[in-house]
């Protein structure tokens, strides 16, 4: 596809059938294990037109080839195994629980060890790099909303001959291309912004690196983790909005910011888009966009945070984000979390709906 093409273009366009008489304008989800022998598909583990179209509009967008999996913690865990065995891994202290959790079960047998480091400290992260396999960046961070100097923590990755992977499931492909930043992998929870309905589980992984993508599409086939042929499908019907939803959702969320840092009780708005947040120089330079995930504090208040995510009445209680509807909770309800999250912290994933009922519906529950 022509490089000059705006994301918001390609993200529409890339990956469609060959237009000729009578082709679909759209893939279409192929649903068959078995392929009549001579080709190159071989067997239904092994791909699926559904998958190729979306992994070529992922790949597309990210600059380079795309693999897709069962779920974003399928991914993840396929790329993790690139470290090998005794191996260490360097990643944020927040950053998503299953993602912490699957280190630290790691850790705990053996298969490798893990640095958690405050990822928007460079310095800090600087210091623990030596002899890591593999550098984790999270960009901005779950649920913490924290941001990390990609380019540079790419560079001293690779000083070091470490991997470096950035999760990019809250910035999305269009507002953060961390592969043009320095980055080897790139990954995605696409069951967040890029279905952006709430109705997938999905996994997906970028690289130009052509090893590192045979070497992940291998833990893929061997391990089984592949996505279904409906699940690819609707995450690309859903990929195709992204533009739309994520310009709408983004302009809420900046809104809402806004109105909440002048809430008497919320001590504390986490969003980079706020000129005040510490992070917001930084997103500024290496993102064209601030996203439609916050985080705000209430004082220390546990109780009223969670009182809070009871009594909305359009918000929905809930865990995930990235989809049509506005989604909050209070993240340390939940006992995989890590401690240095404050209890009265509440996510807030923004939806598409008009901005005031959205408001209206945080300030009722807020007070």
């Amino acid at each position: 596809m022509t490089p000059e093409l705006d994301p918001s273009t390609v993200v529409v366009h890339a990956g469609r059938p060959e237009r000729v008489p009578n082709a679909p304008v759209g893939e279409s989800p192929v649903f068959s294990s078995t392929y009549v022998a001579g080709g190159d598909r071989g067997y239904g583990r092994f791909g699926n037109d559904a998958w190729s179209a979306l992994e070529e509009t992922l790949g597309e967008l990210e600059g380079g080839r795309g693999l897709t999996f069962a779920s974003g913690m399928a991914a993840a865990a396929a790329v993790i195994d690139l470290v090998p065995v005794g191996g260490r891994v360097v990643a944020p202290q927040h950053a998503y629980s299953g993602v912490v959790g699957l280190l630290d079960q790691q850790t705990e047998t053996g298969r490798l060890t893990v640095e958690h480091v405050d990822i928007a400290d460079t310095e800090a992260v600087k210091q623990v790099l030596d002899g890591a396999a593999m550098l984790w960046i999270e960009s901005p961070t779950n649920p913490a909303m924290e941001v990390a100097d990609i380019p540079a923590l790419a560079e001293a990755g690779h000083a070091v001959d470490a991997i470096v992977v950035v999760d990019n499931t809250f910035a999305t492909p269009l507002l953060q291309q961390p592969l043009q930043l320095g980055a080897d992998v790139v990954m995605h929870s696409a069951t967040k912004f890029i279905s952006g309905h709430s109705d997938v589980i999905l996994g997906a992984v970028i690289t130009a690196d052509d090893d590192l993508w045979s070497a992940i599409e291998l833990r893929r086939r061997s391990l089984g983790a592949i996505p279904g042929p409906m699940e690819a499908w609707l995450a690309l019907r859903g990929l195709r909005t992204l533009a739309l939803r994520l310009a709408r959702a983004q302009s809420n969320a900046a809104f809402l910011a806004e109105r909440l840092l002048e809430h008497p009780r919320v001590s504390r708005v986490r969003y980079p888009g706020l000129p005040s947040d510490p992070g917001h120089q930084r997103a500024a330079a290496q993102m064209s966009g601030f996203g439609a995930i916050l985080a705000v504090e209430l004082g220390g208040d546990a109780a009223l945070a969670q009182r809070v995510c009871e009594r909305t009445e359009l918000w929905l209680h809930a865990t995930s984000l990235g989809g049509v509807e506005s989604l909050l909770e209070r993240r340390r309800r939940w006992p995989a979390e890590v401690p240095t999250i404050p209890e009265d912290l509440i996510r807030l994933s923004v939806g598409i709906e008009h901005p005031d009922d959205l408001w209206a519906d945080l300030e009722q529950a807020l007070s």
